[in-house]
């Protein structure tokens, strides 16, 4: 019988080796891609400068509505209803009514105001106290302010209450001024929507931006590209440079839109507390925080992936050696 040999045989390397080779081969194309913008620092400029302001422009007024959201936010909690009573209802059922009132699960404070209590107020706050003193009766009418609670500050709520206290016998009229709140929210509203819109057309024009800049770099390759694909490079090892290129000048742009957005706070932040102090408040600017700035990066990194791919896509294929 034949002695039996042992035969070599040949296959796939390990899989630790295939992945070590996957992850030398794009460590070397992220190097490459940053050394590119290192050689070019001109361009790299210009493109990260454009970059910069069109993501910082949005990032700058998401933040102007945050905080004047944060500013106002008091304002559309700050309604209170007016209810006015009959000139027949005595002082101790006019304290009894604010007591029912105080009672109910939608209000949170109800004060009494005698007519007297009312017009020592009204002399005091109007500047019309000489004239006050020429009339013969108190024109003023008892009242109840009333504070509606926490979780019933909206308009429409308190439009609801209004008509419920309105419909008790003693009172005459329920008086609230919520046009200036609607207002205010449809002021904020509007301008959600027109950050919106800013946001995305300026985004669209980032990943235009990177596009152009990736397309001209494969341009001024196509020499190169050609000879990587005479020797057998596959797409996608051509590509990968160039998304990675698109990586940085997303990621760079939005470190630098960052940077702007946190110089025009400081230079905003100043004028503004002294602005508020002059109105007893202590407010001050917010900045994006951490969430925020790394939601900004984010985005810059996947709209320099998006503006690289669809460049490389749309130009890659139609270079072919000849």
């Amino acid at each position: 019988m034949p002695r039996n040999s042992r035969t070599r045989t040949t296959g796939a390397p390990p899989i630790h080796s295939r992945f070590q080779a996957w992850g030398v081969n794009h460590a070397q194309a992220l190097v490459f891609s940053l050394g590119r913008l290192y050689r070019n620092p001109f361009t790299a400029a210009l493109t990260l400068t454009v970059i910069a302001i069109a993501l910082a422009l949005p990032a700058g007024l998401w933040l102007a509505l945050k905080n004047l959201q944060a500013a106002g936010g008091e304002w559309d909690h700050g309604a209170q209803l007016s209810v006015f009573v009959a000139d027949s209802v005595s002082e101790d059922a006019l304290r009894m009514l604010a007591g029912r009132i105080q009672s109910m699960d939608t209000v949170e404070s109800a004060r009494a105001i005698t007519r007297e209590e009312a017009l020592v107020e009204f002399r005091a706050l109007s500047g019309f106290g000489e004239a006050l003193d020429l009339l013969d009766h108190n024109p003023l009418p008892a009242l109840v302010l009333v504070t509606p609670a926490a979780d019933h500050q909206g308009p429409a709520r308190v439009q609801a209450l209004s008509a419920e206290l309105e419909a008790l016998e003693e009172v005459t009229q329920a008086q609230v001024d919520l046009q200036w709140v609607q207002r205010l929210q449809a002021i904020l509203e509007m301008t959600r929507r027109g950050v919106a819109l800013v946001a995305v057309l300026l985004g669209l024009g980032v990943l235009l931006v990177v596009g152009n800049t990736i397309r001209l770099d494969i341009l001024n390759r196509r020499r190169e590209i050609e000879v990587a694909k005479l020797v057998g490079a596959t797409d996608g090892f051509i590509r990968r440079p160039f998304l990675y290129g698109g990586l940085w000048l997303g990621l760079f742009g939005g470190l630098l839109a960052l940077i702007i957005v946190g110089v025009g706070l400081a230079l905003l932040n100043g004028p503004v507390q002294q602005l508020a102090a002059l109105y007893g408040s202590d407010f001050r600017l917010e900045g994006p925080g951490l969430a925020g700035a790394l939601a900004l990066l984010g985005l810059a990194v996947a709209l320099g992936l998006g503006g690289s791919w669809i460049a490389v896509g749309r130009h890659l294929k139609d270079i072919e050696p000849r």
